[in-house]
């Protein structure tokens, strides 16, 4: 079973914890159940933990998700399969780690979507509950939900769990800045204060309606740079991550919407490919420039061969 999943940029400025833009920049992961004991292989990203065993990231939600779907059959007309004995992955990992671009979202959805699909009762879990157990897992869902549901999403949490709205946005391109150095999410989040200003959350909440506006409106880049502007985290996160806070302001002092992705250091910018050029000398060195189409697709299983990787 092969399953290819997206790239996240969480937050988009404003809309703290809550949107998230799916992007053309996908991992693919081929499972097998088969045999004893866990076997992992690893191209690119990640693969200093190819080693992990029971404790990779995949393999626990596999399991995971295998222990809830047993549930979900316990209770209604099914059996429970149990745990497979053996699992043997191959993964092929193109997105950056602890870069803010959602790798361990992508991670935590494709064990998910593999055991939806490798279970004999996989179609009793929906996706509102995959959405709700990727969520326990990851913490959040600003970065589960594009990744699950592709395009632009809007996620938030109620008293039975994660929940999200899907749109179809009309920006189409976007630009990551990809440092070399990572931040660790943890870190990230524990520079941010317990409370803030009632001014600045109110100027957020504003920013971040007029951002969904923009996106899905398509009302150009001069609304995007009102709407992508921030109080809530990126200031207070400046001090982990101060190249990407300088790019951020020297590309929006051009008129460039760009914002913190995620927890960071990826700077994104909404704009193309074709301004690249003109934006270099502000862009400076050091950053792995990446144009990007925004994925209409979430995660998937790839049909043909297993090992069938364009």
């Amino acid at each position: 079973m092969l399953v290819r999943t997206p790239a996240t940029s969480a937050n988009l400025g404003p809309g703290f914890d809550s949107l998230g833009l799916a992007l053309s920049l996908h991992d693919d992961v081929e499972v097998t159940l088969a045999g004893d004991g866990v076997s992992i292989e690893v191209d690119g990203e990640g693969a200093e933990v190819a080693d992990r065993g029971e404790r990779h990231l995949i393999v626990k939600v596999l399991r995971r998700a295998f222990d809830a779907l047993d549930d979900l059959a316990a209770a209604g007309p099914g059996q429970p399969a149990g745990q497979p004995k053996g699992i043997r992955l191959r993964c092929r990992n193109w997105i950056p780690h602890s870069r803010g671009l959602g790798s361990s979202s992508a991670a935590i959805v494709a064990g998910i979507v593999a055991a939806r699909a490798l279970h004999p009762h996989g179609d009793l879990m929906d996706d509102d509950a995959a959405l709700r157990l990727a969520t326990d897992i990851e913490g959040h869902p600003d970065n589960v939900a594009p990744c699950l549901a592709g395009g632009l999403t809007i996620a938030w949490t109620a008293p039975d769990g994660a929940r999200l709205v899907r749109l179809e946005p009309q920006v189409r391109q976007v630009v990551a800045f990809v440092p070399e150095q990572r931040l660790a999410t943890e870190r990230a989040r524990g520079l941010l204060p317990g409370t803030v200003p009632h001014a600045d959350a109110a100027a957020n909440a504003g920013r971040a309606a007029l951002l969904v506006a923009a996106l899905s409106g398509g009302l150009g880049d001069g609304v995007l740079l009102d709407a992508t502007e921030d109080r809530l985290h990126q200031n207070y996160r400046a001090p982990a991550m101060p190249e990407s806070a300088q790019l951020v302001e020297r590309l929006r002092s051009a008129g460039v919407p760009a914002v913190i992705s995620g927890a960071g250091p990826t700077v994104l910018a909404f704009t193309n490919a074709s301004r690249l050029d003109s934006m270099a000398p502000r862009v400076g060195n050091g950053w792995h420039e990446h144009p990007l189409d925004v994925a209409t697709r979430g995660a998937r299983v790839v049909p043909g061969e297993p090992d069938r990787r364009t």
